[in-house]
Order: C-alpha cells, then structure tokens, then sequence
C-alpha cells in the first residue's frame, strides 16, 4: 500500500481538517492514511476540548483509515520536538511512504531549503544568528535575519514568521536528521490563522472554535464551522453531559502545585534564567492561568512557552529526564481509533517493524516514555471527570 502519514492534534476536527485530509488522498495518491495524534495535552499547552479517545473516533469517521497516539513526551514539547516525534513514530513504521503537512507557504521547495540550512547549521550561518541574538532580538527574528543575511532568495522574511511554516520545516528537519525516506507534501493554508479566535466564513481554527464554546456553549454557533460527523458526536456528547474542557480548568491545580512545591519548578526543561523565580511571584498575584501567563512572559518567554511549562509541571515532568527519553527509540504504538483499512495497516506495521502494538497498557509499565503517558492520562482525568483515571488499562481503539 501507498500509505501517508499526518501529524495532528484534531482540537477539535473541523472543515480544514477535512480539507487537508481529502488533499493529502490526492496529491499523494495515498491507499490509506495513518495519523500520528497528540493524546489529551496539545503540543501550545492546553488539554484537550474532548479526550483523545473521542477524538481519534471522530478522525476515523472523518476518513483516516488509524489513529496513533503521539507520545506525550513529544506532544506537549517545543515545535521542534512535536515534529520530530511524530516523524520518528512514522518512520518507525517502517511502510509509511509520504508525509503531509500543511503551511502558509505551500512551496515544499522553499520549506526544503531553509529546513536543510536549520538542520546542517554551517558555521557561517552560526555566526550570523549569533550576531543577531548579540542584539537582544528574540530568537525567531534573530534566525529570520540570519537566513536573509545568508541568502535572501530563501524568502525567510515570509516563511519563518508563520506558525504552520514553522513546523512545517521542523517535519522536514526530522526526516532529514532520521535520513529518512519518507517524501514531504505541503498543503497551502486556507482560511484562518492557527491563532484567530473568531470564527472564518470558511475554515475556521480550531482555536476560534473552542474559544466560541468557551465564551457561550452552544453548540449552533460552531455548526457551520465542523463536518456533520463532529458536530453530531459533540451533540451526542453534550446530551451525555460530558465535561468540556477548556484551559481555565488547569489553574487551581497549577496555583496548589506551585504554592506547595514551586521549588522543583526549576527541574522542568524549558525553565531557565530565573523563569521559576518570576512564575512564583506573580502566582500570588493572579487569579486566573491566562493573568499568571500575561504577568510572566516576555521576550524570550512567549506566552505558549510558560503554558506549556505549567502544563508539564502540573502533569509531573520535572520527575523525569525528557532529554534522554526524547532521544530513546519508539518501542511501542498506542492505536486509539481505526476502520477496516486501519486494521490491515496494523497488520502490515506488525509484519514490518518490531513495535509494540498496544491496544490497552501492561499492568508492569517499565518503558519510561510510557509512563509519561499514563501520567498524562492521569493528570487530564482531573480536568475531565468523564475520564477514567485507569482508561488506559481498560479502554480499547474505537473500530469503525
């Protein structure tokens, strides 16, 4: 089979999901489509509207054939790491053929050249984004002008600035880094930005929806904004008065956290010069998670940064060595939701890798990425009292 794979988190799935996956069965030709999905923590910091079980089954009756959940370890990481994951769980595989992504640019070619530039990191290009960062510009702009000061036909100026570029590149860094075989496909981003919180004509984000329901639940308001076959099963789960979540929900957990043990805040990865420090003050003076955030980020600590920071120490990351666990292989694959295509697929990764296939957890976990996960599953049941705590031991992948 020709198979594709996507790396989403489906927060909640909407028409530009379905835009991108009826384009990824096209341009690739694809025979079936693997998708790689976060679990219930999303890569920005935020846990997930509807838990992942759920939303792997809307993906499967959405059109993808299986649904693989995407280690938390790497799920709520930095954009280079959620990447790097997704691809190396991919990869893993060993029978995915393509990788389809989307991106404001479109042009695979440009994403290509500026990602081979990242990866390699010649000296010249060292030198130039250190004498970008000498002048105290934040990271991102540092590198944009590095790469136009290194060539100016790369159109840094127009890529680099854009989220979805953005991760575009660090998927094809990952291939290149994993020498992989996989072919990179872009999708040109239609409708709204990743980031807009209202709702778009045609395809709105996934952030402007959940921002609607957040602001007034009602469900009427998003109709027009998702596939019939999401809103149903969002109705189907309203009527069941499933619990929702939105962020909000993380803070009294987070303030008790930081209160009692803020000490071992430092032990969390992205946490340096002084970042704890700074968390810790203003904890005191804030009242919900969105004025703790506003009140700590700066420059070089942008907003999704310290959420995600916050969202890892309430979880329990600072107990682990991310770093190693990032750099470890991917022994095993959590299938969450899959139909009869899926199911072949499952058959062909199983007669083409020595992957673990996982349909429910081991009661003796020993594999620490693993752990992570059942952590995170854990900590997200407090946020969603629909959620078993234990799920992962009992629960099987929905079949469609």
């Amino acid at each position: 089979m020709n198979l594709t794979g996507i790396v989403t988190e489906y927060n909640p799935f909407h028409l530009g999901h379905k835009y991108h996956l009826k384009n990824s069965i096209k341009d690739t030709k694809a025979d079936g489509i693997v998708c790689v999905m976060s679990g219930n923590f999303m890569q920005r910091g935020n846990p997930a509207i509807i838990d992942k079980f759920n939303r792997a089954k809307l993906a499967v009756l959405n059109g993808v054939d299986l649904v693989l959940e995407l280690p938390l370890v790497y799920s709520l990481s930095s954009a280079e790491n959620f990447a790097y994951g997704g691809v190396k769980l991919l990869n893993s595989l060993n029978c995915i053929n393509n990788i389809y992504f989307g991106s404001e640019s479109g042009d695979i070619n440009k994403l290509i050249n500026i990602a081979k530039i990242l990866q390699n990191e010649s000296n010249l290009y060292k030198n130039l984004l250190k004498v970008e960062l000498k002048k105290g510009l934040p990271f991102h702009t540092a590198r944009m002008n590095a790469l136009n000061s290194l060539n100016a036909n790369l159109d840094a100026n127009n890529i680099i600035g854009n989220s979805n570029n953005i991760l575009a590149i660090e998927y094809i860094k990952a291939l290149l880094k994993l020498n992989s075989k996989i072919k990179p496909f872009t999708l040109k981003r239609e409708g709204s930005d990743y980031n807009d919180t209202s709702l778009n004509t045609e395809f709105s984000s996934a952030t402007s929806i959940r921002e609607t329901l957040k602001n007034n639940f009602n469900l009427s308001s998003i109709k027009d904004s998702l596939p019939i076959e999401t809103y149903n099963e969002f109705k189907r789960l309203y009527n069941e008065n499933y619990n929702f979540v939105f962020e909000e929900k993380l803070f009294p957990f987070i303030k008790y956290k930081l209160l009692t043990c803020g000490e071992s805040l430092n032990l969390i990865n992205d946490v340096s010069e002084g970042l704890d420090n700074k968390i810790l003050r203003e904890i005191l003076n804030s009242n919900s998670l969105n004025e703790l955030i506003l009140k700590s980020k700066s420059k070089r600590y942008t907003y999704t940064r310290i959420c995600r920071v916050l969202s890892q120490f309430f979880i329990g990351f600072e107990k682990y060595d991310i770093n190693t666990i990032q750099n470890e292989p991917i022994n095993y694959i959590r299938p969450l939701a899959f139909n009869k295509k899926g199911a072949k697929i499952l058959k062909e990764i199983k007669n083409n890798s020595n992957l673990t296939i996982l349909t429910k957890f081991p009661k003796n976990i020993e594999d620490e990425m693993l752990k992570l996960d059942l952590l995170g599953s854990k900590a997200y049941s407090l946020l969603n009292t629909s959620v078993s705590p234990m799920e992962d031991y009992f629960k099987s992948p929905y079949i469609l």
